[in-house]
């Protein structure tokens, strides 16, 4: 993604390196379709506003770039440097379509076969027929999604990197908040503490993508709980889940889970859930440093194995019910590689550049639930791990 204010795919530069990965694949094209927004990645390369009606951009492994927009839709579009060609009427859609793909035997799309990816399979059913119908072959994007819409550019990395340092000290601040309330015989709650917590993150720049998910432990075995007003009260005693996130404005956000007992100690049910939990994380980042150091490829699928595979060991298989984690771009959860192979089957190289959460966990329901979650930038060496010092025991919050 470019710091800048063009669009990636209106530039000379941005067409160019396309073109470059283009033949690099054997692909005849990549060819955008877009309609009200449903396709993030068009949008963000394109640096669509708002329209209303169907439009496709071809950027042929060599040639022009042409976008085939609505008649009137002209406004919408007039920072495309490139050719334009209109249409106004189904009919003409479909015949001027067919002309752009003439002479393209493959194009790449955002679609995923058998719907591996839902994340990456943005092009509806109809419009994939129409382009079959004029013999082309329909290959999935991903790669480039993954290069051209995901790669972090040096100003969201570094912003990506100040956020991990606001969202780590708010949630440590909002563990002591909790704390402190239990001190002064006045106990909060989980509504009133997540009102904090992005009242906090906003007022130190997360203005963007913030939220937050407060949960003391039955509660948290809803990986996505959200209370129903004030929602449960925070008591001694208590394991409580706290996971935020948020960004500054148009850039990446840090996401992260931390988890703390309202106790002076842990007992021992949980401290076994919580090793079980942080060392599939710590499995997961080590797999990816041993990737890196060996310079050898890893697939998204790959690091889920590895994580999910310390919680089966442990017996706890069944209770980790999600992805291991999801891509970060500018999208909190991104267009980019998730590790996943348990909700899709992620095939996806990480490439330089990408940015995925780490976050492994166990829900045992109306019981517990616990999980831990850091961020990962695929840099040039391997592995960024955000935030610095992440967690490695459940913080005791209240003395005896």
């Amino acid at each position: 993604m470019n710091d800048v204010s063009t669009p990636f795919l209106c530039t000379r530069d941005g067409i160019e390196r396309v073109q470059v990965n283009l033949r690099d694949q054997g692909l005849g094209g990549w060819l955008l379709y877009e309609f009200h927004h449903n396709n993030p990645v068009s949008v963000a390369l394109l640096g669509l506003e708002k329209t209303t009606r169907r439009a496709f951009v071809l950027i042929p492994a060599e040639g022009e770039p042409v976008a085939m927009i609505h008649a009137i839709e002209a406004s919408s579009w007039r920072h495309w440097p490139f050719e334009r060609v209109s249409y106004s009427g189904w009919r003409d859609m479909e015949e001027k379509l067919g002309e752009l793909v003439q002479g393209h035997d493959r194009l790449a799309m955002e679609v995923s076969p058998g719907a591996a990816v839902p994340t990456l399979d943005y092009v509806p059913a109809g419009i994939a027929g129409l382009i079959l119908e004029h013999g082309v072959e329909i290959a999935s994007s991903g790669d480039l999604v993954s290069a051209f819409h995901s790669v972090l550019s040096v100003g969201q990395l570094n912003d990506h990197k100040r956020a991990s340092v606001i969202v780590k000290d708010v949630a440590r601040a909002a563990f002591e908040r909790a704390a402190d309330a239990l001190r002064s015989e006045n106990p909060t709650t989980e509504g009133a503490l997540s009102e904090w917590i992005v009242q906090e993150l906003q007022s130190h720049g997360l203005v963007d993508q913030v939220s937050c998910i407060v949960a003391i432990g039955p509660r948290a075995s809803d990986s996505h709980y959200a209370p129903i007003g004030d929602g449960e009260t925070i008591n001694r005693g208590d394991l409580l889940l706290i996971d935020l996130w948020g960004a500054f404005m148009g850039s990446v956000a840090a996401d992260q889970t931390w988890m703390g007992v309202m106790n002076s100690k842990v007992d021992a049910r949980t401290q076994e859930i919580w090793e079980a939990v942080r060392d599939a994380r710590d499995a997961a980042l080590d797999f990816l440093r041993r990737r890196a150091l060996d310079e050898e490829e890893v697939m998204g699928l790959e690091v889920d194995d590895v994580a999910r595979g310390v919680i089966q060991d442990r017996g706890f298989g069944e209770f980790f019910v999600h992805r291991t984690g999801h891509s970060i771009d500018i999208d909190l959860h991104g267009s980019g590689p998730n590790l996943d192979n348990l909700e899709s089957r992620d095939e996806r190289k990480l490439i330089p550049g990408l940015a995925f959460s780490v976050e492994p966990g166990i829900y045992i329901e109306n019981e517990i639930g616990v999980r831990s979650e850091v961020n990962v930038y695929w840099g040039a060496e391997g592995p960024e791990i955000t935030p610095e010092g992440y967690q490695t025991e459940i913080f005791t919050l209240l003395d005896d």
